[in-house]
């Protein structure tokens, strides 16, 4: 039987956009399913601790900088530490992708809007020029933007923020394996070890 990994991500996070190709290639190494929960990591934050970028201390600002240089090495992708348009509000975007999922075609979705955010500097906080990219990979855009801003998809996105909280989630990107939580796109090779292995999940 195949596994599930629960991916929880938001396309304002770098991390999550350097995590998605390996990860999405973990998953399909071991034949695993991949369950997609874009979340709003602001409310995340605020109940696990955490901080948003501008208020966290300076130095743990800069380092993050130097951790972004070291991992566009690492990963030898090419992207924007400082994208022009950055930060943004994600919901909407995050929320195309839960509208989308009805329509299939998120496995190829997911890498382009990544992409206009941290290499082609595109705007995905513009509803329209949302509706553009996912034109671009044969969906409807305009539907898919027109349900990510009703009522019922902003349900959904706010009960994945409720199911990251009691899955153990406090940042993102996240994989959930049979509950263990893998937080951060520095721990897919942990994954992968865990799908190998076949190992009961750890637990504290």
């Amino acid at each position: 039987m195949a596994r599930t990994i629960a991916y929880f991500f938001s396309f304002a996070s770098p991390w999550s956009f350097l995590g998605h190709a390996p990860f999405m290639a973990v998953a399909a190494r071991h034949d695993a399913q991949v369950d997609y929960v874009p979340v709003n990591l602001g409310p995340v934050f605020a109940e696990t601790g955490g901080l948003p970028l501008a208020k966290r201390a300076p130095a743990r600002q800069r380092y993050r900088m130097v951790e972004l240089q070291r991992w566009r090495v690492k990963r030898g992708v090419d992207f924007h530490i400082q994208p022009a348009f950055w930060p943004f509000d994600p919901t909407t975007a995050d929320r195309a992708v839960i509208a989308a999922l009805k329509h299939g075609g998120v496995e190829a979705l997911l890498p382009r809007l990544y992409a206009a955010v941290w290499q082609r500097q595109e705007n995905l906080g513009d509803a329209a020029e949302l509706a553009r990219i996912i034109n671009e990979v044969g969906l409807p855009g305009a539907k898919i933007v027109e349900a990510a801003q009703g009522a019922e998809t902003a349900a959904i996105y706010d009960a994945n923020r409720t199911r990251a909280l009691e899955a153990g989630m406090f940042g993102a990107p996240s994989y959930v394996l049979d509950g263990e939580v893998f937080w951060g796109q520095d721990r897919i090779d942990l994954l992968d070890d865990a799908l190998a292995s076949g190992r009961a999940p750890f637990t504290a």
